[in-house]
């Protein structure tokens, strides 16, 4: 299964470092990743893998969560395709 993990928040270092290895520790492989700073706001959307995942997606998802709460961050894991029904113009 296929996921999209979306990050925004103030712009802070290690960002990208803390949620990537959270997802690396828990065997999730990262397939697409598009990161930007829009002044002092940090976005970034990534496109993951779950086939070989330790934990089910809402597991993962809550793990994430709290991590970006820990930053002071808003990090959301919703399925590829929910995702995709809900952005569909």
């Amino acid at each position: 299964m296929k996921a999209i993990v979306t990050v925004t928040g103030k712009d802070t270092t290690g960002i990208i470092a803390k949620v990537c290895t959270c997802l690396a520790e828990n065997d999730v492989n990262i397939l697409d990743i598009s990161q930007t700073v829009m002044q002092e706001f940090f976005t970034m959307a990534m496109l993951i893998d779950l086939e070989k995942s330790r934990l089910p997606i809402a597991e993962l998802s809550d793990k994430l969560a709290s991590l970006g709460k820990e930053m002071g961050l808003v990090v959301r894991t919703q399925r590829e395709d929910i995702f995709t029904l809900m952005h569909r113009v």
